[in-house]
């Protein structure tokens, strides 16, 4: 029997893959990763660590163990990454990346990924994909056995299964309750419409008092919580069902390391902003936006404000200005400046845009950095490893909390109409 190129690069595939999957496979035992308050936070948000090192956000917590004593046994500096990704997408609970990730607005759930692997300075990414779990080790797939940096859609996941990679139902019961509370409730408070960065959008016009607006949305929470507990969501979860229906939440985990051999990787992944119209894909799978790493430099990556992130390429920003000299603190908030810019400093705008930056240089210094700095009795933070696990505090561009996006005059009933 004939053995084509295609043959052998399917079996090869496999045989890693085999390795990935099955290597990695230890699930999150946590519900949302770090349990501590503010009070477990240490350090000041930058610093210089000593190789071997990981760089993540937050919710990188849970993983972080497993990927750092994988790069001081001497595993490959991608896998340490993804192996951080990895241990929240299997983690049903964290409803923000692989199983379990809150759906777009027809109940689907949507992954993205991307990666950079350093010592070969290959690239991999995937978008749109709908039933396979571990788009971070896809995303490596794409790198490693395509010619092609980026596939979407159906063909990332024809890809995947030829590759080995199971099918499988993303949407659990829980995500699947609070999209029936969405779609119920606030489904007209859709994305269809203009965007902030929209010249001719206007934000909404409260009328009264502030505190009558207050009052007005408190009304609308009681509201959802009641029809929370006639959908049967379990009372321990009815909070975050409410919170994550009235302002849809972008979650994404990304890590960066550096090795004791001064090489670097990152990755990032996601599913993406809640309630999202099908398709829609932010920066977590755009090279240079989401992620970017050049083991001569450093490595940055994001979460947040997934569309403001790739108007200005942020990773790459950032990594390019470590290029020309600035410490990872400064290059992160000259591409938060470059945000703020792009709203011509209107902090009327500003308010509802997040952004957070996760930045490894390769001498190990490292900074996370924030537009905004969280509430007092929960800060933005970021983990790291370098020996030592720890929550650390961002550095924040502007003091306060970003208000929950999309305002009220998105809600097609009040005129922001689909376009």
């Amino acid at each position: 029997m004939a053995f084509t190129r295609r043959d052998f690069l399917t079996s090869a595939a496999l045989s890693t893959l085999a390795v990935g999957l099955n290597g990695q496979s230890t699930p999150s035992t946590d519900i949302h990763g770090p349990a501590p308050g503010p009070q477990a936070t240490k350090g000041t948000g930058s610093g210089q660590g000593k190789p071997p090192i990981l760089v993540s956000s937050a919710n990188g917590w849970n993983g972080i163990d497993k990927g750092y004593q994988m790069l001081r046994d001497g595993k490959d500096t991608l896998d340490a990454a993804i192996a951080v990704g990895k241990t929240q997408e299997d983690d049903p609970n964290d409803m923000s990346v692989g199983l379990g990730g809150l759906p777009n607005e027809e109940g689907v759930v949507e992954l993205d990924s991307c990666c950079m692997h350093g010592p070969t300075r290959m690239a991999g990414s995937v978008g749109g994909v709908r039933n396979i779990k571990n788009v971070a080790l896809l995303a490596q797939a794409v790198m490693q056995h395509t010619g092609h940096v980026m596939l979407v859609g159906e063909g990332a996941e024809k890809f995947g299964y030829a590759l080995g990679f199971p099918k499988e139902n993303l949407l659990t019961e829980r995500a699947h309750q609070i999209w029936l509370l969405w779609k119920e409730s606030m489904s007209a408070e859709d994305w269809w419409g203009m965007g902030l960065d929209d010249p001719r959008y206007k934000l909404p016009e409260e009328g009264g008092s502030e505190r009558s607006a207050a009052e007005t949305r408190e009304i609308e929470r009681q509201r959802i919580l009641e029809l929370a507990e006639r959908l049967h969501i379990e009372p321990e979860w009815r909070e975050f069902a409410v919170n994550a229906v009235m302002y849809p939440p972008h979650g994404t985990i990304h890590c960066s390391v550096l090795n004791d051999k001064n090489e670097m990787s990152g990755m990032t992944t996601t599913s993406g902003l809640a309630w999202k119209i099908p398709g829609r894909c932010g920066d977590s799978p755009i090279i240079g936006a989401g992620n970017y790493c050049d083991q001569d430099v450093g490595s940055a990556g994001a979460t947040g404000s997934g569309e403001e992130n790739i108007r200005i390429a942020g990773a790459h920003t950032i990594v390019e200005n470590m290029r020309k000299g600035m410490s990872p603190h400064e290059a992160g908030f000259d591409a938060l400046k470059r945000i703020v810019r792009n709203f011509n400093n209107d902090s009327a705008k500003l308010q509802y845009v997040d952004m957070k930056y996760y930045i490894l240089r390769k001498d190990g210094a490292y900074a996370g950095v924030t537009l905004w700095s969280g509430p007092a009795d929960r800060p933005a933070r970021f983990c790291v490893h370098d020996g030592t696990k720890r929550l650390e505090p961002m550095i924040a561009l502007n003091q306060g909390q970003a208000l929950d996006y999309p305002p009220n005059s998105r809600r097609r009933s009040r005129g922001a109409g689909r376009s």
